[in-house]
């Protein structure tokens, strides 16, 4: 089984690598296409060398490993929505049990910018737009982070449930630290999740936006409404 895990930055999208990681029947692919998207950009993001020489640079590449024979029943890919660039060919991940994982974005800003230091932040950094694009072009269930950190055993068996894979209790916490499938990256955008052996508690009042990121938010908001109306509820 191979299953597609697409999310934004800063979506709880560690953690939820962490738990399917933690079954016995996984392997655990951690952004396979972060390389291709710096190379395909020229972004300078934290750890960029680092990045390029730990990935192939070149998407039909990414694409030949994934589809070769996984190692383990259970393949999970956490993908980003903004590595997937515009005339990116998505046909090869049909088939696959594609899910859709939200967070709201006034969290995801805050977070984000906590994390990486630029002048300004785009829609397109954030990945609301590319998820609205892939889940057109790939459906399946919606599930937002809120939901799963409120009661994580009740959404991960329904998410189990509906890409019909049985449910392990193993997913549920993991050993803190680093994994063996991190990307490179991690030693920068890992840390709180590495501190973690399990899904943290459910989240507080939303964060205040700060105002050069207001406009940003308001583009942002209606998209991530309109995949929530999806989302599927325990």
């Amino acid at each position: 089984m191979r299953i597609a895990m697409w999310s934004g930055p800063r979506n709880l999208s560690t953690a939820m690598m962490y738990a399917f990681g933690n079954r016995a029947d996984c392997e655990a692919w951690d952004e396979p296409f972060y390389a291709a998207y710096l190379a395909e950009t020229g972004l300078d993001h934290p750890m960029r060398r680092e990045i390029l020489a730990s990935q192939p640079p070149q998407f039909g590449a990414v694409v030949e490993r994934i589809l070769a024979k996984p190692s383990r029943p259970v393949q999970y890919l956490k993908l980003m929505t903004h590595h997937m660039l515009p005339g990116c060919d998505l046909g090869w991940a049909e088939g696959f049990a594609n899910v859709h994982l939200l967070r709201h974005p006034a969290r995801v800003i805050a977070s984000y910018t906590a994390k990486r230091a630029v002048p300004e932040v785009t829609l397109d950094d954030i990945g609301f737009a590319q998820a609205q694009r892939i889940y057109a072009a790939l459906p399946g269930p919606v599930i937002d982070s809120a939901d799963i950190r409120a009661d994580p055993e009740a959404m991960l068996r329904a998410l189990c449930e509906v890409i019909d894979l049985p449910f392990d209790p193993a997913m549920l916490s993991w050993p803190a630290g680093s994994k063996p499938f991190d990307g490179v990256w991690a030693q920068h955008w890992y840390d709180a999740v590495h501190r973690s052996s399990g899904f943290a508690a459910a989240e507080g009042p939303l964060p205040t936006v700060a105002p050069e990121h207001r406009a940003l938010l308001d583009e942002a908001l209606p998209i991530y409404e309109g995949l929530f109306a999806a989302r599927l509820r325990p």
